[in-house]
């Protein structure tokens, strides 16, 4: 028996709104999600996948405009496996680069953070020192 969760599991699962959910419906982004006999939607584990790699994509910052465009290639089937590769690849190379400037911003604002530590120091013991 296939499990199926429905619109408010998946929120709590994936912590993406409803509003979202039907967004990246529209967008294309998630498509054939199944429905009940009263036209609810019902998500399978499959989409729920799906929906957790969109949520690392938009996390890493890929623009929503890519998002949509490997979500075609994916529906398209094994045909596009070389491109959705290569699509990856150069998020991957991007996520990189943030990350080594990220490294760089970290390292002076850690740099920064000791100098007013040092400064508070001296700052205290000048103020210890000062005859009342």
């Amino acid at each position: 028996m296939k499990t199926t969760f429905n619109i408010q599991q998946v929120t709590e699962i994936t912590g993406l709104s409803s509003h979202t959910l039907r967004y990246y419906e529209k967008a294309g982004l998630i498509r054939a999600i199944e429905r009940d006999d009263n036209g609810y939607r019902l998500y399978s584990e499959t989409d729920l996948e799906w929906l957790r790699f969109l949520i690392r994509l938009r996390d890493t910052g890929m623009p929503i405009r890519k998002m949509q465009h490997f979500a075609e290639l994916r529906y398209r089937g094994e045909e596009t496996v070389a491109e959705r590769r290569r699509m990856l690849e150069e998020h991957k190379q991007e996520i990189k680069e943030q990350i080594a400037q990220l490294t760089v911003t970290l390292e002076v604002l850690n740099e920064k953070t000791d100098h007013y530590r040092e400064m508070e120091q001296e700052i205290e013991k000048r103020t210890r020192t000062k005859p009342v």
